[in-house]
């Protein structure tokens, strides 16, 4: 089944920006105060060392010799575990494992705790591999992974969970659906609440929510937190799109979630990924630049957008943000709440890790 919408469709998409920014001064909803650590940034970077045998290719790799970038991040027995995306020099993403006990530095697993194998995923994951993790916890403590597989070709949605963010079973594509299966997706931010610095995704109205996409953001609803339907517009069939780009802006070539979706007084806290269009942009940033914003939705209906800032409130103005794999790259993606302050963690030129840090109250 798909889930419809047919009511709030176009004023999601029709939102006031300049009316929007007063409010966002007004509201204070935003997650603010980051300073990046620049004495140990990056905190993280690629070993030519590390090495394990790859069932697919049946040959031993230097698994992340390449490139370490787009973390996600839980807090676990008072500790920082970051699941990050690695590349090989076939550039093949699997995903790593380190620890941390000041969510600075990083202790790293010699071997990937998830990668492409000779199983059912084998068709969507190779040659690309599993990409852009972002964790949650169910109610029950079962960590709920979305990542990306990619085939070579397109960029597909999946999901995995865990009791020990070291075993995970995959469960297969977000989308699902037979008409979205070849449906270039990813980037899945799913609904929660911290309690602690536990991040337990929520259900609304009786269901679970997740946005996810690029360029443009959609949504879909679930019972189980495994079984996703996408929300699509009654009248034409299509995904709704609750966050698009704005010509002039920061955000004027595409959106993408960052971590999951945090749920605040005010409303549904969406921190997201953008990119500098070549024309029509933000003149102040190089184009295609990727710089982050900050979005609120409905708490009752998280469909609706309510607020967007105008302006960016991280970018690449380091040289290891600025030069790498791919130039001019700030691409948030994990968000932890440790020792009293919020750690988020990005990549950085899709070639290292790094970390900003904010002290604001929870």
């Amino acid at each position: 089944m798909l889930l419809l919408f047919t009511i709030y469709w176009i004023g999601c998409n029709s939102v006031d920006n300049k009316t929007k920014h007063a409010n966002t001064e007004s509201l204070n909803w935003t997650l603010d105060g980051f300073v990046k650590a620049d004495e140990d940034n990056p905190i993280m970077a690629p070993d030519n060392i590390l090495s394990f045998e790859c069932p697919v290719r049946e040959q031993i790799l230097n698994w992340e010799e390449r490139n370490v970038l787009n973390p996600t991040a839980v807090v676990k027995d008072d500790l920082v575990y970051m699941i990050y995306r690695a590349q090989d020099n076939f550039m093949t993403s699997r995903l790593g494992l380190a620890v941390s006990k000041d969510g600075i530095h990083f202790e790293k697993q010699a071997a990937p705790v998830f990668f492409p194998e000779n199983d059912d995923m084998k068709i969507f994951e190779w040659p690309g591999g599993v990409e852009d993790p972002r964790i949650v916890e169910s109610e029950e403590g079962t960590y709920v992974m979305t990542y990306t597989s990619y085939d070579g070709q397109t960029a597909r949605l999946c999901l995995a969970t865990s009791k020990d963010l070291v075993s995970w079973t995959k469960h297969g594509l977000v989308l699902s659906q037979d008409k979205y299966r070849d449906t270039w997706s990813k980037a899945g931010a799913i609904v929660s609440r911290k309690e602690g610095s536990r991040i337990i995704a929520t259900r609304i109205n009786g269901k679970y929510w997740m946005y996810f996409g690029d360029t443009d953001l959609y949504i879909a609803t679930s019972e189980d937190l495994i079984h996703w339907e996408v929300a699509e517009d009654g009248e034409n069939g299509r995904m709704v799109s609750v966050l698009h780009p704005r010509k002039g802006y920061f955000d004027s070539r595409l959106v993408e979630p960052g971590p999951y979706a945090l749920i605040r007084d005010e409303g549904i806290l969406l921190i997201y990924n953008a990119s500098n269009a070549a024309n029509y942009n933000d003149p102040a940033l190089p184009k295609f630049t990727y710089a982050a914003g900050q979005a609120l939705y409905d708490l009752e209906n998280p469909f609706k957008l309510l607020d967007r800032t105008d302006t960016h409130f991280i970018h690449p103005d380091k040289d290891y943000e600025r030069v790498g794999e791919v130039n001019e790259v700030c691409f948030v993606e994990g968000l932890v709440y440790f020792k009293n302050k919020w750690f988020l963690y990005y990549g950085t030129a899709d070639s290292k890790i790094a970390v900003t840090v904010s002290e604001e109250p929870e």
